[in-house]
């Protein structure tokens, strides 16, 4: 930064030198050239549009010179319009020696840094526009201390700040100050309030407070005044009655209280008048029907009371009126229907009463707003008179929060043009009349808690425009309809606290749009529809307290639902609520009557000329699950004498047998399972009555329980008992599998030395990893199993580097997560559980992620499309979870009350928004390299990205990994 600026200096030195030494040599070189040059010295201009300003011109008017202006007659710039241009960087002071500069125009530029001093003392300057740029600092007091020519001053949209300079007060010409959306603060001058000649003040948007002092009808030439989201306080004093030109005021969002001044009435010419967001009180006076030039009458968030006056039939040139936020009661007067002009109407947040005026449909209104009030009636008689003409002009129609009653008529679709209609909390009942499929333009409909009761209509497919439908409670029954397929646009459906029916229909799944969905406390029944884990853009789904059964759909949004969004459906199953779903067989079972023993009773066998024998459906239903339960039992009993048997049988008693890859494995017959150690003689003495040992559970995962046994030479083994028995390979190909897995070796991988095979059972045989999970040091431990930040990236780097030999190896793991990475007893990670999807070979994507729901956060979005190929990607995936997971110290999903939080969503916005210490577990706080740490959170953001092709290789991941990881000495002291 420094550098870069001594560069800018001595560019610009020698700028000057040149053009003085030129000038020297060249004295017909004029100031206008120098000057120009050398305030384009002092600024980029990335889209070469001052490519044409050059110094070897001896005039800056030849008319080549974009943006330059100048007097025909002097042949000197008069004007410099740059305007939009993209520059940056900083007025120099070039422009100080354009003498007969009168306009220059900077605006909507990057320009940055504080204001010339010196540039508001040129004698001729009357425009001096510099909105919309990043200057800031203070404006020097007495900035304007020479501006008798000023006419036009604009400093909006940039980031000044202190006081406005009294020196404005000075410009005795200035018909024009724009100063809004700055920081400025504190009091005006007085001087600017006795600037006769001023035709138009804005000084919106800063931090300015104090009253306006008396004397503003000197302002006798104001066409428009804006002192908007301020801090003004006080009265507005009596005087701007006498600016009789005076076309616009605004004073909205300020602390102005006290009645409004009667002299304003006198404003015959005065179109805008906004008081809105203030403290004033009282009734609004009858004269403001004297006001008849105003288009736009915004009195709303105050503290006024009383009736609305009947003077604003007078207003018939009014377009917009804005009551709302207010004290007013009675009614809306009668002698409105005389404005005819009315556009937009909101009196919302009141107290009025009575009926809706009939007047509301008879006109060209737009938008109408009559929302939390205590109006009443039946709001069938207003909208009844609809039948005999179609109301083109409606659009808003917000009726909510009173105390309608009736019945909606059909009718209703006479309001063709309508795109929002809100006839929520009232007491309307009946029908929802099937003519509200004809609001064909209608983008947000809410009936909610009402009285309405039959069905939603089929019709409603009709509303072809729908992004909003709310009829939340009320007395809804009978199905969702098919139709509301047709209502693509649809972002939010809440159908909850009704009595509605039937199952959830599928077409649901073809509004991709979808954002909120909540069907909740209704009496829907069945499965849910498999194709809404299709939905792109899911955001909630509440189906809570119905009749709903079945598993959820696996994939998208329904792998991270809150388990209170699934509440209160008993027969519903899976890991959200945390019930088992019954088993599903990967096939029928088929009995042949021929079956003679030796053959595989899941495949026919041929009859050889006998009669088959046909059994019903129902029969061999019946005989499938008897003979599933017969075999269920004679398994056990094996098992269990075979485990007896083991228990008592020695170490010696078992024949290994020769000639194999690895190690000796045991001989198998008919009566006992097949052991094969990789490495070294087994020895299970204890081993079977471990398994049988709850005290000896390691924890469970999706594949099944993992349990720790001692062998006989004293060595610890970590065993899993796979359960998806019926889903294993044939003995064959699981042996081959498992082989594979054995030979694969690398320091940071969980050692595979053995398994052991039945029909019935199955286990792999583990190295055991003392330290346990990383899991447990990231989310369980206390002070003894903190891990350094360090540590952590020794866990990260390690993890790399075992998933990378992992795809060299052919291998995908399919089930990374923080439970599956293991320390050992010298802090190195060990990545567990890899390959054990290449076993089942009968688990589609959806089958095999309800396997491993556990990994929730941890699946890539590639899981719930049937149309994208699993890759190592998916681990890749899986990994950037790992890695945010591991800086953070949080979960990759977590339930809050009413929220739920992604961890990759939270890191990215975080980061983006530069909230870096939020990124980063609170317990490394001050104790962790800056530079290595913020690479690997991007590294992780980038390995989570949404579309495969857009993650690294873990080979690349490995190789980004080393070349961060580069801390000084001084650093692994303190971090180690």
């Amino acid at each position: 930064m420094e550098a870069s600026f001594k560069m800018r200096v001595m560019r610009v030195f020698f700028v000057l030198l040149f053009l003085v030494t030129v000038k020297a040599v060249n004295p017909s070189l004029n100031d206008d050239v120098l000057g120009l040059i050398v305030f384009k010295a002092d600024i980029q201009d990335p889209k070469g549009k001052l490519t044409s300003w050059n110094e070897d011109d001896e005039s800056a008017c030849s008319g080549s010179w974009v943006g330059v202006k100048c007097n025909a007659r002097s042949n000197r710039v008069v004007e410099v319009n740059l305007n939009g241009f993209s520059l940056s960087g900083r007025i120099g002071r070039g422009l100080q020696r354009l003498q007969f500069l009168r306009r220059l125009y900077l605006a909507n530029n990057n320009l940055t840094g504080s204001i010339t001093p010196n540039i508001a003392t040129i004698d001729n300057l009357r425009v001096l526009d510099l909105s919309n740029n990043n200057l800031s600092g203070v404006v020097p007091d007495d900035f304007f201390r020479q501006c008798g020519s000023m006419r036009v001053v604009s400093l909006a949209g940039n980031l000044f700040s202190g006081n406005i300079p009294s020196s404005l007060g000075s410009c005795s010409a200035v018909a024009n100050v724009d100063l809004s959306f700055n920081q400025f603060d504190g009091n005006v001058p007085k001087e600017i309030w006795s600037l006769s000649g001023l035709r138009s003040l804005d000084l919106s948007d800063n931090l300015l407070e104090g009253e306006i002092p008396e004397g503003v009808e000197a302002l006798k030439n104001l066409r428009s005044v804006n002192l908007a989201r301020n801090s003004f306080s006080g009265k507005i004093p009596y005087g701007f009655g006498s600016c009789l030109l005076l076309r616009s005021i605004d004073f909205g969002d300020n602390s102005f209280s006290g009645s409004i001044p009667s002299d304003l009435k006198d404003l015959v010419l005065c179109g805008y008048f906004s008081l809105s967001g203030n403290a004033f009180s009282g009734d609004v006076p009858d004269w403001i029907g004297e006001m008849k030039g105003l288009q736009t009458l915004d009195l709303s968030r105050n503290r006024f009371s009383g009736l609305v006056p009947d003077s604003l039939g007078k207003l018939w040139l009014m377009k917009t009126l804005n009551l709302s936020g207010n004290g007013f009661t009675g009614n809306l007067p009668e002698s409105m229907v005389n404005c005819t002009n009315l556009v937009a109407l909101d009196v919302s947040q009141n107290s009025l009463s009575g009926d809706l005026p009939s007047w509301i449909f008879g006109s060209d209104l737009e938008k109408v707003s009559v929302a939390d009030n205590k109006m009443s009636g039946r709001v069938k008689s207003p909208l009844y008179s609809l039948k005999k003409v179609v109301v083109q002009s409606l659009q808003v129609l917000d009726l909510s929060h009173n105390a309608f009653s009736g019945e909606i008529t059909s009718a209703v679709s006479h309001l063709s043009s309508l795109q929002v209609l809100n006839l929520s909390y009232n007491s309307l009942g009946g029908l929802i009349p099937a003519s509200i499929g004809d609001l064909k333009t209608c983008s947000s409909l809410d009936l909610s808690y009402n009285k309405l009761n039959g069905s939603i209509p089929r019709e409603i497919g009709g509303a072809l425009s729908l992004k909003e439908l709310i009829l939340e409670n009320n007395f809804l029954t009978g199905k969702i309809p098919m139709s509301i397929e047709n209502c693509f646009p649809l972002t939010t459906l809440i159908l909850s606290k009704n009595k509605l029916n039937g199952s959830i229909p599928a077409a649901l799944a073809k509004l991709t749009n979808l954002k909120t969905v909540d069907i909740s406390f209704n009496n829907l029944n069945g499965s849910l529809p498999k194709q809404l884990a299709n939905l792109p853009n899911l955001l909630t789904f509440n189906l809570s307290h119905n009749n709903l059964q079945g598993e959820l759909p696996a994939g998208g949004f329904f792998n991270t639902i809150s388990p209170s969004s699934v509440a209160g459906n008993p027969f519903l199953c899976g890991s959200v609520v945390n019930k088992k779903c019954p088993v599903r067989l990967p096939k029928p079972i088929v009995l042949n009557p021929n079956f003679s023993g030796d053959s595989d009773p899941g495949s026919p066998t041929p009859m050889s000329g006998h009669k088959r024998n046909i059994l019903s459906i129902s029969a061999l239903i019946a005989i499938g699950a008897a003979a599933f339960i017969v075999i269920g039992v004679i398994g056990i009993t094996v098992l269990n004498l075979r485990v007896r048997s083991a228990a008592s049988r020695s170490p010696a008693a078992l024949d290994f047998s020769a000639g194999d890859d690895y190690s000796r494995s045991p001989t198998t017959d008919a009566n006992s399972g097949k052991l094969v150690m990789f490495s070294g003689e087994p020895d299970f003495s204890s081993g079977a009555h471990a398994l049988l040992n709850k005290d000896c559970e390691l924890g469970r995962g999706g594949f099944g329980a993992v349990y720790q046994t001692v062998l006989g030479d004293g060595r610890s083994v970590a065993i899993k008992k796979l359960t998806v028995s019926s889903l294993v390979k044939s003995q064959e190909d699981f042996e081959r599998e498992v082989k594979k897995l054995g030979k694969v070796r690398h320091q940071n991988l969980v050692e595979l030395e053995g398994y052991y095979w039945t029909s019935s059972l199955q286990l792999l045989i583990y190295e055991f990893v003392s330290r346990g999970s990383l899991y447990k040091h990231l989310h369980e431990g206390s002070g003894e199993n903190f891990l350094s930040w360090n540590e952590r990236f020794n866990v990260i780097l390690g993890s790399a580097k075992a998933l990378a030999h992992l795809h060299h190896s052919n291998i995908i793991h399919y089930n990374i997560k923080s439970t599956n990475i293991l320390i050992d007893s010298y802090g190195e990670p060990k990545v567990g559980d890899y390959g054990l999807a290449r076993l089942l070979p009968m688990l589609d994507r959806y089958v095999l992620s309800s396997k491993i729901q556990s990994a929730l956060g941890y699946m890539a979005p590639e899981f719930a499309c049937k149309t994208v190929k699993i890759t190592e990607k998916c681990d890749v995936y899986g990994f950037g979870v790992l890695v945010l997971e591991i800086v953070t110290g949080k979960r990759p999903v977590e339930y809050m009350e009413d929220d739920v939080v992604v961890l990759c969503d939270m890191v990215r916005g975080a980061l983006d928004e530069g909230r870096v210490e939020e990124c980063i577990d609170e317990r490394l706080l001050g104790k962790f390299p800056v530079e290595e740490v913020i690479p690997v959170i991007k590294l992780g953001l980038v390995c989570t990205s949404q579309v495969p092709s857009n993650r690294p290789e873990m080979g690349e991941v490995v190789t980004i990994l080393e070349l961060i990881r580069c801390p000084s000495e001084g650093q692994e002291e303190l971090l180690g």
